[in-house]
């Protein structure tokens, strides 16, 4: 399981796509979720008011779905996903004995907030700078042990794809 976390505006998105265009072309079965669509209800449900239930209940969905086919690996792209305090989401949505790589992209306040202007066309510019800052802090402090830092400023897509592939050894 390829998790790969980082603040608003670092490339998570892009970088999923790109490490699964990778080991397409390097024919290795897997399967990309996006974890950043998997808790868009509004209203929040009730009983789960920050949506982590119903992340982990559409990620346990998907994942039965995958292994199913026969899939193994996961690229798997969230804010959050590195963070050592997530890990019950994986557990409990992947199931037990799964081989974690944890990735956190990371970018300066300058290049995040470049890039979150050129896609933030809509009302939440502001409030994504603020919570990207915040989140650059949080995950720094508490990414699970042994998370491997990928700094993206500078770099081409494909170039930080490569150094996460790199990670996995897959």
């Amino acid at each position: 399981m390829l998790l790969i976390g980082g603040r608003s505006g670092v490339g998570k998105s892009s970088v999923g796509y790109e490490v699964s265009a990778r080991l397409r072309q390097a024919s290795v079965a897997h399967a990309l979720i996006e974890g950043d669509v998997l808790d868009h209800i509004h209203p929040a449900p009730p009983d789960d008011p920050d949506r982590s239930k119903i992340t982990q209940r559409n990620l346990a969905a998907l994942w039965a779905n995958y292994t199913e086919l026969g899939c193994r690996r996961l690229v798997y792209t969230n804010t959050a996903a590195v963070l050592g305090s997530e890990q019950w989401l994986f557990d409990g949505a992947l199931g037990a004995g799964c081989r974690f790589f944890h990735v956190l992209l990371t970018a300066t306040d300058t290049t995040a907030a470049e890039r979150l202007a050129g896609r933030e066309l809509g009302s939440e510019l502001e409030q994504q700078l603020r919570r990207s800052a915040h989140m650059a802090r949080r995950l720094d402090e508490h990414a699970a042990p042994g998370t491997v830092r990928v700094a993206t400023d500078g770099r081409s897509v494909s170039e930080v794809a490569r150094a996460v592939v790199a990670v996995t050894g897959w």
